[in-house]
């Protein structure tokens, strides 16, 4: 089972975002009920490892709070741009929450991608070089952003990869606490397909 730990985005936002979509020759667009903003990337782990993340997860503590988009980027393999992205304003309890998350994974020995956290939502994959049109749509779509939404909760999705996009489902939620002696003590068991 491939898993990564993130945050949803409102539908509303994600149908928003679907419609930047275009004009970016070979690049592959992210569906509007794909798009996430990934916390921790777990990757591959057996049935045991992923209750083990549950577990931890479970004990991972914070309270709700505002998070909104601004502004649209590129990561590069080497020199070339392979992922375009759409920003998150700064945000001190996000970076905290990532933190919890990263460091409740690890106590448990699960390995987690070791990567800086930049927080992003990915918009679209370049398979190959765009050329000159990539420049012109990030001009064109710089000042992109959101309305603030209130984060409650983050999820563990499963990533189930294939000949085309790759589908993500929610194994399992978490909510944040207003008060963190609220946390739900909830069993979260992951089913097994096998």
């Amino acid at each position: 089972m491939r898993l990564f730990v993130g945050l949803s985005l409102p539908p509303e936002l994600c149908q928003r975002l679907a419609l930047a979509a275009g004009g970016v020759p070979e690049a592959r667009w992210v569906a509007p009920d794909s798009m996430h903003l990934t916390l921790a990337f777990i990757g591959e782990v057996d049935g045991a490892a992923a209750n083990d993340a549950c577990e931890a997860l479970d004990r991972v503590w914070g309270e709700p709070f505002d998070l909104a988009l601004h502004g649209v980027g590129t990561f590069a393999q080497g020199t070339r741009p392979n992922v375009l992205w759409a920003g998150v304003r700064d945000s001190a309890a996000l970076m905290q929450l990532q933190e919890r998350i990263a460091t409740a994974l690890r106590r448990t020995g699960i390995a987690i991608e070791e990567r800086k956290f930049a927080p992003h939502v990915t918009l679209a994959w370049l398979k190959a070089d765009p050329g000159p049109r990539l420049g012109a749509w990030l001009a064109d779509h710089a000042l992109m952003g959101s309305e603030p939404w209130t984060v409650r909760q983050f999820h563990l999705y499963s990533s189930h990869l294939g000949s085309g996009p790759a589908i993500y489902r929610i194994e399992a939620s978490f909510d944040l606490a207003e008060d963190a002696g609220e946390a739900d003590d909830g069993d979260f068991r992951l089913e097994s397909d096998d």
